[in-house]
């Protein structure tokens, strides 16, 4: 079957492209595929609930004008952030939005006292997750609601019907507004045709349409019946969501690893066209699935710090909470006639790959690209829009400025939740997220400035101390300090007593008046 469908792309000259779904007791994960090569890929663990897209029946905490934002109760640990010019529809704004528009509108401030007459606190206000919560920063809401469906996306409190700006092709755009004019759309309900819904049939956005529809009179029965704080509607799990917004045309299987995911996909498939279900695949080999496809090893550039290119060259990826950096290196590249050839060349390959890794990491916020010097605006000019071509496959909305005039390319992301990388590791207990330590000379050092403060209170009494530190600090003292130490002891009139502890941090030392058996001092409690 694989080979066969290989042929038959080959044949008509189109790239190949697949969906992986994997389905286990924790997480499910899903990779999207583009000649083999990982173009996309997605996490969502067990027990942990979707945020971003529900739709809850909240209350307005507080109101803080200088901030122009509330705060909303919706059930969270934490309460949700709404910034004013959000509690409060804008018809032109959503659909500049809904239409993939790259820059926001300029909002109008709101004067004091303004919002508490409209939203006084405990009111209730219906809103929707635009963004996660991300560190101790609380979820985003809106209340700018919108539903997408397989072809359509769904927003009610407004009138609007419109059509995704990415259809560029005039007639097709004239043949779905005439498919949007017949739609019996009830009022109050806004209408967009997705990217995905060129070439549809109006059979199909018809069913499309009633599914929307339905889970619409859910929300709009909690919203008059439950009480606040309450979710009204959930965003399904991952494997429905991927088939809802990958599975257009131009993808050739969905592969699953589970038999219950699979009947479930393939039903939701049929709503929209019984032919595409045909598209969904039950994978049985002996193989994991993601190793079959090879997908495993390419996983794993994901959570590497540094990422090599096919050229030699390679990328280095350092992310925190508001920003990530990405530093470009020649590496062991060798090519180009000239200097300038060979950092243009390694430049470009970065710019793709940049672009890979940031939907693949799923990073956003502010991203700051070191790229090699290039002295010629024209190379320079090149990359920016490598880059900014890479970035139309991205779904997230992105704003990229050219090139400045210290070697560096700014841009942003659109940031949903928190990136892949955050989401499967946690802080290092032992380095506590700085990724490094102290050396043993530097522990040498800082001991024995502390013992040398210690041995000078007391010039007149025999002193005798302990010293405990960790084994590796330890052998430095012995190897290279032994005689400093030895002369410290005569200095001071004192006797060293040194033992390690291998459960000592690197970092951890005590000192110890072994007479009165008091902590002179704890590297632990400084």
């Amino acid at each position: 079957m694989l080979n066969a469908i290989k042929e038959k792309l080959i044949n008509t000259g189109r790239k190949k492209k697949e969906i992986l779904i994997n389905i286990e007791p924790l997480e499910t994960r899903v990779a999207v595929l583009d000649e083999g090569k990982l173009d996309n890929f997605h996490i969502e663990r067990s027990g942990e609930n979707r945020l971003v897209g529900s739709i809850f029946k909240g209350k307005i905490q507080n109101l803080e004008d200088g901030l122009q934002a509330a705060f909303v109760d919706i059930g969270m640990q934490k309460n949700a952030f709404i910034h004013y010019w959000d509690m409060i529809p804008e018809d032109a704004v959503r659909l500049e939005e809904q239409e993939g528009a790259r820059s926001p509108r300029r909002r109008r401030r709101f004067s004091p006292g303004e919002m508490a007459e409209k939203f006084p606190i405990g009111s209730e206000i219906v809103v929707q997750v635009t963004k996660d919560a991300i560190g101790t920063k609380g979820p985003r809401v809106t209340a700018n609601l919108s539903v997408p469906g397989r072809y359509l996306v769904m927003m009610p409190g407004t009138g609007l019907k419109g059509i995704s700006k990415k259809i560029g092709d005039s007639k097709e755009r004239a043949r779905l507004k005439k498919i949007l004019a017949r739609l019996p759309i009830p009022d109050g309900i806004g209408i967009i045709v997705r990217t995905a819904g060129s070439g549809t049939r109006k059979t199909s956005f018809a069913r499309d349409a009633r599914t929307l529809f339905e889970i619409w009179k859910e929300i709009d029965t909690g919203m008059r019946e439950k009480s606040a704080p309450v979710c009204l509607y959930q965003e399904p799990n991952l494997a429905e969501r991927v088939v809802r917004d990958y599975l257009t045309e131009d993808i050739d299987r969905v592969f699953v690893d589970d038999r219950d995911a699979y009947e479930m996909i393939r039903k939701m498939i049929a709503k929209y066209s019984r032919r595409s279900r045909n598209w969904v695949q039950l994978y049985g080999g002996e193989e994991p699935i993601f190793d079959y496809f090879d997908v495993e090893k390419q996983i794993e550039s994901v959570f590497r710090r540094k990422v090599w290119l096919k050229s030699g060259a390679y990328l280095v990826f350092d992310e925190t909470e508001a920003l990530v950096a990405i530093d470009v290196n020649t590496g062991r590249h060798k090519g180009g006639k000239t200097a300038e050839e060979s950092i243009l060349e390694v430049n470009t390959e970065a710019a793709d790959e940049v672009s890979r890794q940031l939907r693949l990491r799923n990073v956003g916020g502010l991203v700051v690209i070191d790229f090699i010097d290039m002295k010629s605006k024209r190379d320079q000019n090149a990359v920016y829009k490598t880059l900014k071509d890479a970035l139309k496959e991205d779904r997230a909305r992105t704003n990229v400025l050219p090139i400045s005039q210290l070697g560096l390319l700014e841009m942003t992301r659109q940031r949903f939740e928190e990136s892949i990388y955050t989401t499967a590791y946690v802080e290092c207990d032992y380095c506590c997220g700085r990724g490094r330590v102290k050396s043993a000379l530097t522990m040498s050092v800082e001991l024995q400035r502390r013992l040398s403060a210690a041995l000078r209170k007391d010039r007149k009494g025999i002193h005798s101390m302990k010293i405990t530190v960790n084994p590796t600090v330890l052998d430095r003292l012995r190897r290279e300090d032994e005689q400093t130490l030895i002369e410290m002891e005569r200095k001071f009139n004192g006797h060293l007593t040194f033992v390690s502890d291998p459960h000592f941090h690197m970092e951890e030392f005590t000192i110890t008046n072994e007479q009165s058996g008091q902590t002179v001092y704890s590297s632990v409690e400084a």
